[in-house]
């Protein structure tokens, strides 16, 4: 096949060799053949030629880019899962309805509820097992019947065993052996004055048989609740067990003594030998004869109506006793006891939202249901007009008013059976998908909020470390020599110090608050990202295209900002990226020495002040814990996606 060009070559040759009448032409050899004219034939003769499209669409670095990042699946999915926690920070604590500023002690330690209550997953309510059942008022002791869902199991059995935990029988005070005297006090004071004439009543039970010996005793009144204080004796040393009953208002005016601030009983048993002592007390009661009826609720309040049942109270959550708690410095048991124990399931909602009884509410707040049309009163006639009018009144029954009148005001109280989460302001019963905390504050809302302050704090220190280290390590990189030297010293330095005393010294002066903080977290935070950028600039410097661009007069600054810094940032984005969980890292870390944000919700706030529940409500640290992971984790495979996007050596591979 002979092409276009060659033909017209031997084209020219012929026409001169016919001209000069010559038929035989020879070849580069020397062989002499003869060529006619239909021994050529033309080559795309009926051919169009012209350039052809490219097969692929024109594209650009950053639509490169996004290509191959969404072909890595981990980092698209971590993208998703960082997106969506920031989205949630933002707006969740803005439309909750979830408290999270407030002090509600009414909701505290509420358990993750998502679904009603009954359908044994996820639904407010907690499983019990072994707990001591009062059959008189048929409910688990230290619960409220109506938020017990179900009982599953009951077993009653008699018991002689001391148990912190029973019913019936009477409480047992033992003066064991090594002791001098045994007592018991009231663990709560009240004021005795001769004008209020108050009783006191104790009724004993002595059984013979026990083992041991019969104790002798004797009541004290007390100045304080020890034996070393100022007291007075209310009778002689006695070993008969008849009830008795002591004007206490009278001793102290025929004593002649004067007006008792804090008063305290105390009946001790005197160590007799070797021998076990004791004595059994039914009730101890308190009461007065005036009109003071803020000294008839206190005294009723520290009376012992039920002796056995002092010995099923526990203390409170903060080691602290309820004023019905009497305390002996010898054994407190129950004699003959029959001990309930039942399993169980409770409704935290319903016990602590649901309906309170004897709840006291200001009259201001009566007035203000009345004025809103859910319920009538009549103040004249008193609680028997209440009348409920619509079911968003929170107010079930008005029992009594409770007037207090002083110098500087006065003001009347209601008890009254009330709803409380209506009471709060709840449309229905709330459900906190995660619970509350110790303050009663939504777990989930108020995780999201402390979050949003975090990443916001990260966001900048990050952004300004980020710029700061990127200049700086671009300077050192790209010229090198002394001015590297000086720079790096300087680094090495500055990197010297430990972070917690350059923290602590910027927190001294300046004070806690945001702005302090995220400086001193940007006195050193810049300096990883230098080095980084500092070490791409001494790999990419001397390359042959900057050489190159060099010869071709190419700045410095062209240099660093259109050749060397583009090829850097893949690896500089990844450090970046993964600075915002890390500041979040060291703000829970400075948290935990108490140095962190003062009057600021934030993440490591949060968790410091939460390591302390874990063993008891555990959720409040399990969830912060699993959002503080999975940045971490997203953040980490995020940024190995955006270094392989951003690698200007990977453009147009698959």
């Amino acid at each position: 096949m002979i092409s276009r060009m060659d033909l017209s070559i031997l084209e020219l040759e012929w026409g001169r060799k016919n001209n000069m009448a010559e038929k035989k032409i020879k070849d580069a050899n020397g062989v002499e053949f003869e060529l006619n004219k239909d021994d050529f034939t033309f080559v795309q003769k009926d051919e169009k030629i012209h350039d052809t499209k490219f097969e692929t669409k024109p594209t650009t670095f950053a639509k490169d880019a996004f290509k191959r990042f969404c072909k890595n699946k981990s980092s698209v999915v971590a993208s998703f899962i960082i997106g969506i926690i920031v989205i949630f920070s933002i707006f969740v604590p803005i439309f909750s309805n979830g408290n999270v500023s407030q002090n509600l002690p009414e909701q505290r330690y509420l358990e993750p509820k998502l679904f009603d209550a009954g359908t044994g997953f996820w639904d407010g309510t907690k499983n019990f097992k072994d707990i001591p059942y009062d059959v008189v008022d048929e409910v688990p002791v230290g619960f409220k019947k109506n938020a017990v869902v179900k009982i599953t199991k009951k077993e009653d059995h008699f018991t002689n065993l001391p148990s912190n935990n029973s019913h019936g029988g009477s409480l047992k005070i033992v003066a064991t052996q090594g002791s001098d005297i045994q007592y018991i006090y009231n663990y709560a004071s009240f004021e005795l004055n001769s004008e209020d004439s108050v009783e006191l009543d104790i009724k004993f039970n002595n059984v013979d048989g026990l083992n041991g010996k019969i104790g002798k005793y004797q009541i004290f009144l007390s100045r304080s609740p020890s034996r070393t204080g100022t007291r007075y004796a209310l009778t002689e040393l006695k070993n008969s067990y008849e009830d008795l009953s002591i004007n206490l208002s009278e001793f102290i005016a025929s004593k002649s003594i004067t007006n008792i601030p804090k008063a305290y009983i105390q009946i001790e048993i005197p160590q007799d030998q070797a021998d076990e002592q004791y004595i059994l007390i039914n009730s101890l009661t308190l009461s007065s004869k005036s009109n003071n009826v803020e000294l008839d609720d206190l005294l009723k309040e520290i009376s012992i109506d039920d002796a056995s049942a002092q010995c099923m109270i526990e203390p409170n959550t903060d080691l602290t006793f309820p004023n019905t708690y009497w305390r002996c410095s010898g054994r407190k048991e129950v004699y003959q006891a029959v001990l309930s124990k039942v399993s169980f399931v409770y409704d935290y909602y319903e016990a602590q939202l649901g309906l309170q009884e004897n709840f006291r509410i200001g009259k201001s707040i009566l007035e203000e249901y009345i004025s809103k049309g859910w319920c009538s009163y009549d103040f004249e006639i008193g609680p028997s007009s209440f009348v409920k009018l619509s079911d968003k009144c929170p107010i079930e029954k008005i029992h009594s008013e409770i007037e207090f009148v002083s110098e500087y005001m006065q003001s009347t109280d209601y008890v009254c059976d009330v709803i409380m989460y209506k009471y709060k302001g709840y449309k229905s019963m709330p459900k906190f998908i995660l619970g509350t905390d110790i303050l009663g504050r939504d777990l989930f809302t108020f995780s999201l909020k402390a979050l949003r302050t975090s990443l916001l704090l990260a966001v900048i220190v990050s952004a300004i470390n980020f710029i700061i280290g990127l200049v700086w390590g671009s300077i050192s990189g790209y010229f090198g020599g002394n001015i590297d030297l000086f720079m790096e010293r300087f680094c090495d330095i500055l990197g010297g110090v430990p972070f917690v005393v350059v923290i602590t010294l910027t927190i001294l002066v300046l004070g806690n608050n945001l702005g302090t903080f995220a400086l001193a977290l940007c006195l050193t935070g810049w300096m990883g990202t230098a080095a980084r950028t500092r070490t791409q600039f001494y790999r990419f410097k001397g390359r042959e295209y900057i050489l190159a661009a060099r010869t071709l007069g190419a700045s410095d600054k062209r240099l660093i900002f259109k050749h060397i810094l583009p090829n850097s940032m893949g690896t500089i984005i990844t450090s970046v990226v993964l600075m915002i969980p890390g500041v979040i890292f060291s703000e829970a870390s400075i948290a935990y020495l108490g140095l962190g944000l003062k009057g600021v919700d934030s993440f490591g706030v949060l968790l410091s002040n939460y390591q302390s529940t874990y063993s008891t409500h555990p959720m409040l640290i399990i969830f912060p814990s699993i959002i503080i992971s999975l940045l971490m984790i997203s953040f980490n495979l995020f940024g190995n996606g955006l270094r392989d996007a951003l690698n200007p050596s990977l453009k147009g591979s698959e």
